[in-house]
Formats: C-alpha cells, sequence, structure tokens
C-alpha cells in the first residue's frame, strides 16, 4: 500500500496526541508542525499526502501558510477552525483549502474526511472513464490532478479540478449548488452551498474568461454549468 503521510499543524498538543493515535491506527504516518514557520518547513522536506492545518497558530498563521502551499502544491488541505469563525472558513476556502472542520471536533470525524479525500482521489485516477478533457486550448486530467491552459499548468486544488471536471464532462448539463456538493465532496462533507460559489470563483479567477470557445456559466436560481460554443 501507498504510504500516506499526514501532517498535522496546530499549537495544541492534545489536538496532535489525539489525532495521532486514530490515524496511525488506520495505517496512516503522521507528522506534527506547531508554529506556521515549522509548517512550511515540513511540508517543504516532508511533501506530505495531505495536511490538517489550523487557521490559529503561532508566527505564520493557517490563512498564510495555506496561501504559501496553493503557490506551488496542490496537496490537500483540511483546515481547522475555532467555532464561529465563519469569515476565517470563508477565507480559507478561497485561499485553496479543501474543506474545513470545526473546533472542537471529533477525532472520528477527522479521519472520515481524511479518508473521504483519499478515497476520491484513488477512485478517480483507478477510473479508467477518468480520461483528459480537451477545449480549445484547455485540458483538464481527472488521473492527474491537473488543469493546463495554452499548455501551461494552472495551480489547481483538487476540489477545483474535480469540480470543473465534472461540469466540464457534462457540457450543457445545469448541476444544481446541492449537485456538486454531493457528486464532489460526497456524503462525508457537512458544509453549505456557499462553499461551490467560492470555487467556482476561484476556478474562474484563474482562467480566461475572454477568447475562449467555453465556459464556466451561472444559471441563476439554479447552480452552474459549463458551456461550449
Amino acid at each position: 500500500m501507498q504510504d500516506v503521510n499526514i501532517l498535522i499543524c496546530d499549537d495544541d498538543p492534545i489536538v496532535h496526541e489525539s489525532l495521532k493515535i486514530y490515524l496511525k491506527n488506520e495505517g496512516f504516518s503522521c507528522f506534527s508542525a506547531y508554529d506556521g514557520e515549522e509548517a512550511l518547513e515540513q511540508i517543504k522536506h516532508l511533501m506530505p499526502t495531505l495536511i490538517v492545518l489550523d487557521i490559529m497558530m503561532p508566527k505564520i498563521n493557517g490563512l498564510d501558510v495555506c496561501k504559501e502551499v496553493r503557490k506551488k502544491s496542490t496537496v490537500p488541505i483540511i483546515m481547522l477552525t475555532a467555532k464561529g469563525e465563519e469569515i476565517d472558513r470563508i477565507l480559507g476556502l478561497e485561499l485553496g483549502a479543501d474543506d474545513y472542520i470545526v473546533k472542537p471536533f471529533s477525532p472520528r470525524e477527522v479521519v472520515a474526511r481524511i479518508k473521504a479525500v483519499r478515497r476520491r482521489i484513488t477512485e478517480h485516477a483507478a477510473d479508467g472513464k477518468a480520461s483528459t478533457l480537451y477545449f480549445d486550448r484547455l485540458e483538464i486530467s481527472l488521473k492527474q490532478y491537473q488543469v493546463k491552459y495554452d499548455g501551461k499548468v494552472i495551480i489547481s486544488t483538487p476540489k477545483e479540478v474535480e469540480t470543473l471536471y465534472l461540469l466540464a464532462s457534462n457540457k450543457g448539463q445545469v448541476f444544481s449548488r446541492e449537485q456538486i456538493l454531493n457528486l464532489v465532496w460526497g456524503y462525508d462533507y457537512y458544509g453549505d452551498t456557499r462553499t461551490i460559489d467560492t470555487h467556482i470563483k476561484r476556478i474562474r479567477a484563474k482562467l480566461p474568461q475572454e477568447g475562449v470557445e467555453w465556459g464556466l456559466q451561472t444559471v441563476y436560481g439554479v447552480g452552474y454549468k459549463f458551456e461550449v460554443e
């Protein structure tokens, strides 16, 4: 079985102790970082499979860590946020986090989220139908979890790739926000539909909006679709 390295970034030792017990029982390797600077160093050298990242950390906060990571990496990030910090959760998603969990949380919930992310990525990679889509200089590969435009890689999070692939592989079909949540995040996700708006906004910001024969369109009151001229 391929090694799965989980980096836990939190300044609370109890969080590390509780998560490591459950994660190691699942066969995952665990590493720790207790502040933002250490987190960035660990990410650079360990190249983790997935990152559990607390927003409130010393030296460099989790939002800034997420922002730095997303400049170079698409590694899945699950953010930890205190109850009631809705603005921080939204900012985290806009900066490229794939999911968030509100404190206090059950270690079992974190493990379930991590396994859900891993399962989706593994299933997509093994799916023979998950080929590369091509649209006028745009390439979307679910096998490689990669988006290219004009041959250049567009740094995208796994959720952004999955959302774009879902819509592009069903061109012209309108998907409601609830449908996208269910198909991309799965039943293990406990977020709300604003998450979809955030991810669509991020995808649009990374892709050209003019001079192309395709685009993500909003169907007001319903959801989104990928339209090709």
